[in-house]
Parts: C-alpha cells; sequence; structure tokens
C-alpha cells in the first residue's frame, strides 16, 4: 500500500470561506449557499409534494444549465483569480461563474413563469416582491462570489449572462415545444404511477385547490353522518 502521504481534497459542496470576523463576508458566505438551498430545499420538496410538470422540468433546465457551465468551464479553462489559492479552490476553472449562472437562469425563469401567470396565485403586488426578492438574491450571490474571491468580474457577468440566455431559451422549450405533451406525460404509466401532473393552466391554483379540499371534507363528513 501506498504510504506517501496525498493531498487531500474536501467536498467543496458547502465549503465557503471568509475572512476571519468579516461580518460581510459571513452574510455572503451564506448568501452563496443559496443554489444549494434553491436545489435541495426547493426543487426537492417541490416534486415530493407538488409534482407538478412545471416545476420539474423547471428543475431540469437547471441541471442542464449547470452541464453547460461545466462543459464551457473544462474547454475554456480560465484560471480563477489568485485569492483561490486562500480559498483552496484552484483545482476547478472559474469562466463562467456556476453561482451566477444558476441564480440568473433561476431568476429569468421564475419572472418569465410570472409574466405567463404560471404556477402563481399572489396578486400583483406580491408578483412584484417575489421578482425583487429572487432578482436581489441574483444579484447579491453575484457580487458574493467576487467579494469572496471566488471570481473576477467578468467570469460572474458572463455567468449571468449565460443563466439568462439559457433560462430564457428553456422557458421557451418547455412552454411551446414541450407543453403540448404534458397531457400526455400525465397520462403515461410513469406519469400516472408518480402522481405528476400539470395545473398551469388553471388561473388560481391555491384557490381550486382549497375549494377542492372543502369539498372533499364536506363530502367525507356528510358520509361520517350517513
Amino acid at each position: 500500500m501506498d504510504l506517501i502521504p496525498q493531498q487531500l481534497k474536501a467536498v467543496t459542496l458547502t465549503h465557503v470561506r471568509y475572512r476571519p470576523g468579516d461580518q460581510l463576508g459571513h452574510f455572503l458566505a451564506w448568501i452563496s449557499l443559496v443554489p444549494v438551498f434553491i436545489s435541495l430545499g426547493g426543487f426537492v420538496s417541490h416534486f415530493l409534494f407538488r409534482r407538478e410538470l412545471q416545476g420539474i422540468f423547471f428543475g431540469i433546465g437547471l441541471v442542464i444549465s449547470q452541464f453547460i457551465n461545466e462543459f464551457i468551464k473544462t474547454s475554456v479553462e480560465q484560471a480563477r483569480p489568485e485569492t483561490c489559492t486562500l480559498l483552496e479552490a484552484c483545482d476547478s476553472h472559474g469562466w463562467p461563474s456556476s453561482h451566477s449562472q444558476f441564480m440568473f437562469f433561476f431568476a429569468t425563469y421564475f419572472s418569465l413563469m410570472g409574466c405567463k401567470g404560471i404556477g402563481f396565485w399572489f396578486g400583483l403586488r406580491s408578483r412584484w416582491i417575489m421578482n425583487l426578492l429572487h432578482w436581489s438574491l441574483a444579484v447579491v450571490t453575484m457580487y458574493s462570489r467576487v467579494y469572496l474571491g471566488y471570481h473576477t468580474v467578468a467570469q460572474v457577468f458572463a455567468g449571468a449572462t449565460l443563466g439568462g440566455v439559457v433560462g430564457a431559451g428553456w422557458f421557451w422549450f418547455v412552454n411551446s415545444v414541450l407543453y403540448p405533451f404534458f397531457p400526455v406525460i400525465e397520462e403515461s404509466v410513469l406519469g400516472r404511477w408518480l402522481y405528476v401532473k400539470d395545473t398551469s393552466h388553471i388561473p388560481d391554483v391555491l384557490k381550486f385547490e382549497y375549494d377542492n379540499a372543502r369539498a372533499a371534507r364536506k363530502d367525507l363528513d356528510s358520509a361520517k353522518s350517513d
């Protein structure tokens, strides 16, 4: 067995570093983890509890976007800034920023869903608040990658631009090319087994589900009283 010590690598999914005592850096380090929270907390729970085709294809689009990012990174092979030595991030390429690409894909797709009225039961004011929230998170995430030393300004802007373009393109593909096949997916053996559904044609999903839940409860109470 080879007993010569070798350099070890860390799992970098949540391995975000900042300067000790830097409160802004501490905050931005958490902001850098927003894509992880969205992926694991948002889309996994969405699939488990909602099974909406729009949400499923939204998540698939994010995965495709990240594959595109990795392909470009390994093709261009642009180095990260010199600060990556302290951050132990020099073993991966920097252009374009995957965090920025993820967040701008998410913000673009989410906003286009709102413009088309897909998956929203909010009023117009609440819709503006939601747009402001996720675009703010996207911009702050982009800033955090530069502030913490993981990327250059050019790298985060490249990621943001690519994320917006891929997000808009994927939204068009899903809702223009794939959407006519949603009923087929719903009625397929796998679709019925997984209970996937599409409610994007329902104007107020929250009220629709609320009314149906109340009606089912009343039917159950009536059956018990008979």
